[in-house]
């Protein structure tokens, strides 16, 4: 008998679009994520296009995914840690974060003077590693190629290298 009342308990369907929203609420809690991570996130899980779609529809009204805050706070993050305005870029279209609201948002959060304070930062950090190269050009060749890497100007490590 106890076995027959625990099957009239009824269970949202596993892909249901409450399991949908209730998954999606878990993955935005972490950190933000871009219209396009999010979709690809539930699809992964096995959720339906249909209900996907309107999962993000729900979550965009109640302002849990906003792309452009999403762009904000990941080119924060990646001024941060010391990369260039070139790496920025890429890692935003990879993220599909891309359009000209993104690039005003890269634009007024990384105006370009910022790149020479953060390329001087990350080398000052990195004085000792550079520091162990006797043969000048080498070690100018090596700073160029570390800098570049890290998405700065070539004009900006240009002048650092000088």
């Amino acid at each position: 008998m106890r076995e027959h009342s625990r099957q009239n308990i009824s269970r949202p369907p596993k892909k249901s679009y409450q399991h949908a929203m209730n998954t999606a609420v878990r993955i935005l809690t972490n950190r933000d994520h871009s219209k396009f991570e999010l979709v690809q996130k539930l699809q992964q899980r096995g959720f339906s296009t249909k209900i996907v779609a309107t999962v993000i529809a729900r979550c965009e009204d109640f302002g849990y995914i906003d792309d452009p805050r999403t762009a904000q706070v990941y080119v924060l993050q990646l001024k941060r840690k010391c990369f260039g305005r070139r790496y920025v870029r890429l890692a935003l279209k990879k993220k599909r974060l891309m359009g000209a609201a993104i690039e005003k948002i890269l634009v007024e959060n990384y105006p370009g003077e910022d790149e020479y304070i953060h390329a001087g930062r990350l080398l000052e950090k990195k004085k000792k590693t550079f520091a162990n190269l006797t043969d000048p050009r080498k070690r100018s060749d090596r700073i160029y190629r570390f800098l570049y890497s890290r998405g700065f100007n070539p004009a900006v490590i240009r002048d650092l290298v000088k």
